[in-house]
């Protein structure tokens, strides 16, 4: 931890501040981005990672907050950063939340409770709970905006779409698509001729999957993503209510992640047969994720013909059909990568923009 310092070279008070919480793989993209000319209204004045900490009320450059972070002592706490959003005099403060920690996602509502925007890749809270998108929709009515682009398609127009056919009177009436890009490369790539698990471990040595692939094979990053997009819609749907179809065997779920990743090849003998059945069919197998009329929502493995629009997906794309009640007879498509720290970090920078 450390107090908020003060350099007197910057005397320029900045139109917008910045705090950037996480300094993963999209949080040093966005730290480059933040160097870049787009960026040159913003000023980022703390950054922090899961254990360290660094705030300067002046400005930091993207490119050093690395170094920065590991000369500070170990300690985290987010009251040095908010009051050095406060000493910056920007007239719009902003959180950047580009973490998946469900205790940061916890407490976006009383940032924006304190007149701070929120900008974030988090889907804990807006796909978590109902309580807890209740409780962000009562917060972000008062003035603080909560950006959250990329939260879903890694920033692909999904949420801002959708949010302008309700604002002219549209409804959701169903939704279908391919919303994880890891799963998207995965199924694109497995036909059965080489082990799901080898697939698997390209996806991790490329950076598609999270260090733990069961985050992704799980299925429930997923379903957080289509729990975000039906509430934005109207559908008061609880987390519960997901039917949710994991790929990880119950015996690899409760170990330690290395000793998962020992024991990869034990997820190919259910996805052979799968797959085999599905050729014998002239089908081939994606991770869907469906929502219905009535609210009925499921993510899981299923068989769709070779003319499906998801099978013909390529890469990590992502894919949303959206059934309305004006795009009826044929579904508004949107699809294009849905992984990559670049674009997951152009969306949030995207969304620090908007603000003004």
């Amino acid at each position: 931890m450390n107090a908020v310092a003060v350099a007197p070279a910057e005397t320029i008070v900045p139109h917008t501040a910045v705090v950037l919480l996480g300094t993963g793989v999209v949080g040093r993209a966005l730290l480059h981005l933040l160097d870049t000319p787009a960026a040159r209204s913003l000023r980022l004045v703390g950054a922090a990672n899961s254990r360290r900490q660094h705030v300067l009320a002046a400005g930091l450059k993207g490119s050093a907050v690395a170094e920065e972070l590991k000369r500070s002592p170990e300690g985290r706490d987010n009251r040095p950063l908010l009051a050095a959003l406060d000493a910056s005099g920007a007239v719009r403060k902003v959180v950047v939340d580009a973490t998946a920690c469900a205790n940061e996602a916890r407490r976006h509502t009383d940032w924006l409770e304190a007149g701070y925007h929120v900008v974030t890749a988090n889907k804990a809270l807006a796909g978590g709970a109902l309580g807890g998108w209740r409780a962000l929709q009562n917060a972000s009515g008062r003035g603080s905006v909560y950006g959250d682009a990329a939260t879903v398609g890694a920033g692909l127009p999904v949420l801002s779409t959708l949010r302008r056919l309700r604002s002219c009177g549209d409804s959701l009436l169903t939704l279908e698509g391919v919303f994880s890009g890891s799963l998207s490369w995965l199924f694109n790539q497995y036909d059965g001729s080489r082990p799901f698990s080898e697939l698997l471990r390209d996806a991790r040595r490329l950076g598609f999957t999270e260090p733990d692939p069961r985050s992704d094979l799980s299925g429930e990053d997923v379903a957080r993503k289509l729990l975000i997009i039906a509430r934005n819609a109207g559908f008061a749907l609880g987390s519960d209510e997901v039917e949710i179809e994991s790929l990880v065997p119950e015996a690899l779920r409760g170990i330690e992640t290395k000793a998962f990743l020992d024991r990869l090849g034990e997820l190919d003998a259910p996805l052979r047969e799968r797959q085999a059945a599905a050729r014998s069919r002239g089908t081939v197998l994606r991770y869907l994720a469906r929502l219905n009329q009535r609210g009925r929502a499921r993510v899981g493995l299923v068989e769709v013909p070779a003319d499906h629009p998801a099978a013909r997906l390529s890469g990590t794309d992502n894919q949303f059909a959206l059934t309305t009640t004006r795009y009826h007879a044929q579904p508004l498509v949107i699809q294009g990568p849905g992984a990559g720290p670049e674009i997951t970090a152009q969306a949030l920078l995207g969304d620090v923009l908007a603000l003004g």
